[in-house]
């Protein structure tokens, strides 16, 4: 279920942040698996891969370019593990095969 503080062109700017950074994780520096990469991987491999867009201050209706950062999946579980956000508890678990 999506959070309903996300504005309704989320994905599109999920998506172009993503592709201004060339899919690589601006914390760790790993080369993150474009839309339909990744066939051949294990299912724990294609999740560390799977990139996502992190609102620095934790609000998701704060997109402007400065605020958000393109992350692979355990970075951005680092950032939320901690801290309050808009994440379910579970959401950003990590599954091992």
């Amino acid at each position: 279920m999506k959070n309903n503080r996300y504005s309704p062109d989320w994905p599109q700017l999920a998506l172009q942040k993503k592709q201004s950074v060339n899919w690589v994780c601006e914390r760790c520096g790993v080369q993150c698996l474009k839309p339909g990469e990744g066939k051949g991987l294990s299912t724990g491999d294609r999740y560390r891969l799977r990139m996502a867009v992190h609102h620095c201050d934790y609000d998701p209706s704060n997109n402007y370019p400065s605020n958000l950062m393109a992350l692979c999946s355990p970075c951005h579980l680092y950032y939320h593990r901690r801290q309050r956000g808009n994440v379910t508890p579970g959401q950003l678990t990590l599954k091992f095969c």
